[in-house]
């Protein structure tokens, strides 16, 4: 028997009395690092807290505390990223190292997925459930897009094993009892790539900010891993051009380009790198507003900075939709183009007093942890008693 804990609902045994019955394992594509996508297969395993873990390859030192000390069953991608220095380079495998591992153990199997994890054995009896963060983007709708920005290896990899791994993960979409989606956006790839249905269920955000400063400090924000598709340099490039103080968190192989443009005497752009969680939290209470200019399956990061009280301006495509509110909460850009971003700027100080940060806060709560958790285990609830009743 598994132990079912989920916050806020330790009095309703009613929701958790059948998934009590069940020996559940939670699996998530690899720990890398702790993003936002292993943040998610923590909270996921969080609410099972017996149940052991799969993945195709783990980071030493990278798990916390509570998924470090579970059976931990990894493929044959581990040995090979050790030797290697990086999982990435056996894309070709990742199908293979998937359906390597075995859960034919569980009942219920629970997959974190953004690469092939939903293709771990299972019975055909049991439940499995993909959380999908998005379908493999290297491989269905920006192949291209990847191509160019990766070296001469990586561009042949992806001309050789593309295909042959779109159809492996087709095939093992259908192995899936039941699609989870971040977002409405990734609801609608799932189905264009998979041909399956997806219930939307928003990631947990932590929410749990102070109450906002009364008087932000005098610079923009952004937050994130410095890489092409988020676009951080179209903020860069409009603060730069407005000479608005921003700074930058986060590290990537952008950040020296980005150093060695915008950095230097009289700038306007500092780059402060990685920070620890405690700077970043503050970092978002004391600026004017996030600049969000990538398209994010969901985007954890205008969430966090509303949580803080902070107003977002962010690219009108992809999850941010359906977190950002225009005019209450943040302002849309439709463009990709730091003319566009330097227009949202301009638009927002026109109306910078409009925006309530009291209000601001109280939007983000809707994306808590106590809310995903309910979601989440009254969906699996549902799925348990229609697999009984069937």
């Amino acid at each position: 028997m598994r132990t079912c804990r989920v916050h806020g609902f330790s009095d309703n045994a009613w929701i958790m009395a059948e998934l009590d019955e069940l020996r559940v394992a939670v699996a998530h594509h690899w720990f890398a690092s702790m993003r936002g996508g292993e943040k998610v297969a923590a909270a996921i395993a969080a609410m099972f807290p017996d149940a052991p873990l799969f993945a195709l390859m783990v980071n030493p030192g990278v798990l916390p505390p509570d998924l470090a000390r579970r059976p931990l069953t990894t493929s044959f991608i581990q040995t090979l990223a050790r030797c290697s220095g990086s999982h990435r380079h056996w894309l070709a495998l990742f199908g293979r190292a998937a359906a390597s591992l075995d859960a034919t153990a569980y009942d219920l199997v629970l997959c974190s997925d953004a690469a092939t994890i939903k293709g771990i054995r299972t019975r055909p009896d049991a439940i499995k459930v993909c959380y999908c963060h998005s379908p493999m983007r290297y491989i269905w709708e920006q192949t291209d897009d990847y191509a160019r920005h990766t070296g001469a290896a990586g561009r042949l990899m992806l001309r050789l094993c593309a295909e042959r791994l779109r159809r492996w993960d087709h095939a093992a979409a259908q192995s899936v009892t039941a699609f989870i989606a971040n977002s409405q956006h990734v609801a609608e790839r799932i189905k264009r790539c998979y041909g399956r249905e997806a219930t939307v269920i928003h990631p947990p955000v932590a929410v749990d900010f102070p109450p906002a400063v009364e008087r932000p400090d005098d610079y923009y924000l952004v937050v994130g891993e410095q890489v092409e598709y988020k676009r951080n340099d179209l903020a860069v490039e409009a603060c730069a051009r407005l000479g608005r103080p921003l700074i930058v968190i986060g590290d990537g192989p952008m950040l020296p380009r980005l150093r060695t443009m915008y950095a230097g005497a009289g700038s306007t752009i500092r780059f402060l790198g990685r920070q620890p969680d405690e700077v970043v939290r503050e970092h978002y209470r004391r600026c004017r507003a996030l600049l969000f200019c990538g398209q994010e399956d969901f985007g954890i990061v205008p969430v966090e900075a509303m949580a803080a009280g902070r107003p977002v301006l962010a690219y009108g495509r992809g999850g941010a939709v359906e977190t950002v509110v225009p005019g209450k909460t943040g302002l849309f850009f439709e463009d990709q183009r730091a003319e566009s971003v330097i227009a949202a700027i301009e638009a927002f100080e026109a109306r910078e007093g409009q925006f309530n940060a009291v209000s601001i806060q109280q939007h983000a709560q809707r994306f808590s942890y106590e809310r995903f958790d309910g979601e989440l285990i009254a969906y699996l609830e549902t799925l348990v008693r229609k697999g009984h009743d069937a």
